[in-house]
């Protein structure tokens, strides 16, 4: 673990005070991952979610200086998050009511601060107190290190999915029961 390390929760009122920080660590984290990794794109998603009822965010700082973020929200009755699955899924899996399933959204760590319980830290932080029966993410097929992580969260592949947004790839989908 990150000597000196902090988690704070953030609503997304507080969170406009650090936007242009929490964009400049998802640009460095995905530097050169193309496209769909845009400034642009992200700001828009970022914003979007932010609205989101229900939506959260949690830092990681070391001295005022930002590590790492995770954040999501609960999906809602009538949600787009299920849109462009491309394998079957058990009856009722896509149906939402606005507390079964929260969306773990965005879990960055610097590129110089992995590898040291951070980006556990945060998950733990922000997954350790939902309600809901289940959580859900989306992760890059090809990124072993976060696939590796997640496995060892208890998460584990329901399906994979190709977002209905410009440029994305397809992912797999992860989901966590609340008892992990």
């Amino acid at each position: 673990m990150t000597e000196g390390l902090q988690l704070r929760h953030h609503s997304a009122d507080e969170a406009e005070g650090i936007l242009d920080q929490l964009v400049d660590l998802y640009l460095e984290v995905y530097a050169g991952g193309g496209e769909f990794y845009s400034e642009d794109r992200y700001r828009r998603q970022l914003s979007m979610h932010m609205q989101r009822v229900g939506w959260e965010l949690v830092t990681a700082t070391v001295d005022a200086a930002l590590l790492g973020y995770i954040y999501g929200f609960p999906l809602p009755r009538r949600t787009r998050w299920w849109d462009g699955i491309q394998e079957p899924v058990p009856p009722g899996f896509t149906e939402e009511d606005g507390s079964r399933t929260f969306a773990l959204s965005e879990l960055l760590v610097h590129p110089a601060r992995r590898r040291r319980g951070v980006a556990t830290a945060l998950h733990d932080e922000l997954i350790g107190i939902r309600t809901e029966v289940r959580a859900t993410l989306l992760v890059r097929p090809d990124n072993s290190v976060a696939q590796d992580l997640y496995r060892t969260l208890g998460w584990g592949k329901a399906t994979k999915l190709r977002p209905n947004w410009e440029n994305a790839p397809t992912f797999d989908v992860l989901v966590r029961t609340a008892a992990g």
